[in-house]
């Protein structure tokens, strides 16, 4: 009796370990917690986050990642990387200019956002945006600015919740 309750403590704590592996360092699942990434996201879609590739990678471009909140490190946001270090960005009559090109942006919820000036994006960052412009906490505000790597969390892969909505995130 004994043996089998050691074994079983061992099946137990070898369970907890491997899934505290995976959660650290492979993928985690996150809710969707507001507007700001509407219409690509809803409020309460639940998401799988791969962090795997960006052990190996830098986020890109149009990437939907999970970023730590800079003024607190415990919310997790979800945004979209719009532009990487040695990019200038600027908003400016309605429309996002990465480099001086206007971008096409057929995701974002409303044309009308307000002008930003010309910033260029630091190295070891990114500049993050929400899809719903007029409802998002993001890279134009001082308390989440330049995203640096190490706030990046993952990239949203896949929607599992609602199941109706189930697939990959674009």
């Amino acid at each position: 009796m004994m043996k089998e309750l050691v074994e079983l403590g061992k099946s137990i704590l070898i369970a907890i370990i491997a899934a505290f592996l995976i959660i650290t360092f492979v993928f985690e699942t996150v809710n969707v917690d507001g507007l700001s990434m509407y219409p690509t996201l809803h409020n309460k879609d639940r998401l799988i986050v791969e962090k795997v590739s960006y052990y190996f990678r830098k986020p890109k471009p149009q990437d939907i990642v999970v970023i730590k909140y800079p003024a607190n490190p415990k919310e997790k946001f979800i945004k979209r990387v719009v532009a990487v270090e040695g990019d200038k960005v600027k908003i400016e009559n309605n429309t996002l200019f990465i480099n001086g090109v206007s971008q096409s942006e057929d995701y974002i919820f409303e044309q009308k956002m307000e002008d930003f000036p010309e910033v260029t994006v630091p190295s070891g960052t990114v500049f993050v945006l929400g899809d719903n412009r007029n409802n998002s906490l993001d890279s134009r505000d001082s308390r989440v600015g330049f995203v640096k790597y190490n706030m990046v969390v993952g990239r949203a892969a896949l929607r599992v919740y609602p199941f109706k909505n189930f697939g990959s995130i674009n």
